[in-house]
């Protein structure tokens, strides 16, 4: 349940800090005083998107924190899951906007991310305001409801599990079947390229040494010419390097043991001289291996002139991706020719999944039908105190198409006397009759679900006085159950049934208007609803007609 909170410069709140009570709660104050002020700041905490106008004008930083005791709810998986320390009896939970744009949230003091906000305030507080009577035209709400209370969220998840494999098989054979057809439709012209590249022969490296060849046989009259210089430089019998070089030695040798230092030089030269022979010997043999074959130019630049055409042909930038491009090709010729095989393969796979779909969503209707007759009985048995004797509820479920929730298609119908047939709710009932029917669904889903906090905010709209001390029984009923139940309303018969009531102000200060909100006493209580009976005038039978609400002496 939420015990405390607190809020620090939010739109017109410039400090509100208030313990909040187990059991019902009414929260009261006049059109425009704030109430709603407050129900956006706990939207916020619940992970709802942020709007840098509600930081109070001139603040920079705005804060909203509350205290939340959840000894008696069992959710200790989603702080374990997600690695936040937890205390069950002090959870708290914080959202925090600076003027500059920044949102951060916390659970525990632990930041986390908006979802995980979000998903731990659905687990905390349900916020009931008039446009979720709205939700009755929703056939998933109401499917939604007659899960809650069939409790087959079991059955569900597996058949969901299912679906999503039915559906993304059933996008696998329509991508199949398409490039199937598109595939046999171009069968001629893929064998076509493939034979192509296949009868080229192509190697990995092919290209380069070819260029290679081209380039050295194109150039081969400067290449013999630069080759013949060098070997005659290097072997000419009286000039050449070798020659001489071998003359050098010879002389230094022969004055090694009168001149010590020479042997040195005759090591040095020595070993020169090995390698300036091997590179002249070298050099000879690559001018017996250059030579000008005009035929051979021919067939390496016709093999040149094939790769590039395939190369530009098949936007290539190499042999390499070339031979991919074949092995590709034949990869999808294979595929024509084996694609009835596959395709009768996952055509038995699709229609498996979905007969697995079928049965698993017969469950469900199965489930559902049993929790249908027992909601329409607890409604009976929930509207009839309110005020209509002669309602009928029934759940009409039908077979459809699967979906992602089964086969269902749920509709409520309604009829608030025995004259009227049955008909969708959202388009008979009145206003007060869908606040009643809303009001009894939530106190049967909250029997259902453990939800710690239940925020009721003008449900009352379109009630009559009578009706509404009935609604408020409900309420007070329903935050008898481990669980808190806060009713925001604008009537006195109803907020004299809370075993706490709270009221928002507004005043106005130099600083501008503010709104906050106090627990009120046993005498201020009277006050507020007198003035709620009669209005600013607060009249002695006012005030009586407060104590009789109150039941007080």
């Amino acid at each position: 349940m939420l015990k405390h909170l607190y809020i620090k410069n939010f739109t017109l709140i410039d400090t509100l800090d208030i313990e909040l009570h187990s059991g019902f709660s009414v929260i009261t104050g006049e059109t425009g005083a704030g109430k709603s002020i407050i129900l956006g700041a706990i939207a916020l905490l619940l992970g709802q998107r942020a709007d840098l106008k509600a930081i109070k004008q001139g603040a920079e930083k705005c804060t909203i924190e509350a205290h939340f005791d959840l000894s008696r709810y069992q959710m200790d998986d989603f702080f374990t899951e997600n690695d936040i320390e937890n205390d069950p009896d002090d959870c708290i939970v914080r959202r925090e906007l600076t003027a500059s744009g920044k949102s951060r949230a916390f659970i525990n003091d632990t930041p986390v991310p908006l979802s995980l906000l979000k998903e731990l305030g659905e687990m905390l507080i349900d916020v009931h305001s008039q446009h979720q009577n709205l939700l009755l035209n929703k056939q998933d709400f109401q499917l939604n409801v007659v899960d809650i209370i069939a409790s087959d969220k079991k059955e569900l998840d597996s058949y969901q599990q299912t679906y999503t494999d039915f559906r993304k098989a059933e996008e696998e054979l329509q991508e199949l079947q398409e490039d199937i057809e598109r595939n046999r439709q171009n069968a001629d012209f893929l064998q076509f390229q493939y034979d192509e590249l296949t009868s080229a022969n192509l190697g990995v490296g092919e290209l380069e040494e070819l260029e290679q060849k081209s380039e050295t046989m194109t150039h081969s009259e400067d290449i013999k010419s630069a080759l013949y210089t060098t070997e005659n430089a290097l072997s000419s019998d009286e000039t050449g390097v070798v020659s001489l070089l071998r003359s050098a030695i010879s002389a230094m040798k022969g004055i090694g043991q009168v001149f010590p230092d020479a042997t040195e030089l005759y090591e040095r030269m020595d070993s020169a001289y090995i390698e300036l022979k091997d590179i002249a010997e070298e050099v000879s043999a690559q001018m017996d291996r250059v030579d000008f074959d005009p035929a051979e130019l021919d067939i390496i630049n016709n093999r040149l002139d094939k790769l590039y055409d395939l190369q530009k042909k098949y936007h290539s930038d190499s042999i390499e991706e070339l031979i991919a491009k074949r092995d590709e090709l034949q990869k999808k010729i294979s595929n024509i020719e084996n694609s009835d095989e596959a395709l009768a393969e996952l055509q038995k796979k699709t229609a498996s999944l979905k007969a697995r779909c079928e049965e698993q969503a017969d469950v469900l209707t199965r489930l559902r039908t049993k929790a249908a007759k027992q909601i329409e009985q607890e409604m009976m048995d929930r509207l009839i105190p309110l005020g209509m004797p002669h309602v009928r509820f029934n759940i009409n479920i039908q077979k459809g198409a699967l979906e992602r929730n089964g086969h269902d298609k749920v509709a409520f119908l309604f009829s608030a006397n025995t004259s009227t047939p049955l008909q969708p709710v959202s388009q008979v009932a009145s206003g007060g009759e869908i606040a009643r029917v809303m009001l009894a669904l939530k106190a049967m889903i909250s029997g259902a679900v453990k939800l710690p906090t239940i925020i009721f905010d003008e449900i009352d709209t379109g009630v009559s006085g009578k009706m509404a001390e009935k609604m408020a029984e409900i309420m007070l009923k329903m935050g008898k159950h481990e669980r808190q139940v806060i009713s925001i309303t604008h009537l006195p018969q109803i907020a004299a049934f809370g075993t706490s009531h709270y009221k928002v102000s507004k005043m106005e200060t130099p600083q501008g208007t503010t709104s906050y909100m106090e627990e009120l006493s046993p005498e201020e209580r009277i006050t507020e609803i007198a003035q709620m009976l009669s209005g600013s005038d607060v009249t002695e039978a006012a005030i009586q007609n407060a104590k009789e609400l109150l039941k007080v002496k």
